[in-house]
């Protein structure tokens, strides 16, 4: 008879997740994928969207982007935050927090990674690049 120890899924699992998480003197580096086939840049994926290829190497990122969208939410939390998109200069898109004032925030602002994960919520963290002058806030 058979018996399924479940010891080969985890240390598969164990070693895919690895990949992902910040070691030793990164860890405030962001950590993103790159397909070898196609070459498309990516975040946290287990296969290509674009070619469905499993063959994925793990590259630092510069911690540079642009914020696509951002909006602010007032629930679960004390006060209001905000969760934007922000899109990297490799090419790919995270989801995470921008500091600062939630309404001050707009997209086209330049970011640049202040965190690589907040303690609470598990996201990366970015900070703007240059206050621009905005006459309406």
């Amino acid at each position: 008879m058979y018996h399924f120890s479940g010891n080969v899924a985890q240390q598969a699992a164990g070693s895919a997740t690895r990949l992902l998480e910040p070691r030793g003197a990164d860890q405030d580096a962001m950590l993103f994928q790159r397909c070898t086939w196609c070459g498309t840049a990516m975040y946290h994926r287990l296969l290509c969207p674009v070619c469905q290829g499993s063959d994925l190497r793990t590259e630092r990122s510069e911690g540079v982007g642009t914020v696509r969208h951002s909006t602010v939410l007032h629930r679960n939390t004390p006060a209001a935050r905000n969760v934007s998109l922000i899109e990297m200069a490799e090419g790919f898109v995270v989801r995470g927090r921008v500091m600062g004032p939630p309404i001050g925030i707009h997209s086209g602002d330049r970011v640049r990674l202040s965190t690589a994960e907040d303690p609470v919520r598990g996201e990366p963290v970015f900070q703007l690049v240059d206050e621009p002058l905005r006459a309406w806030t």
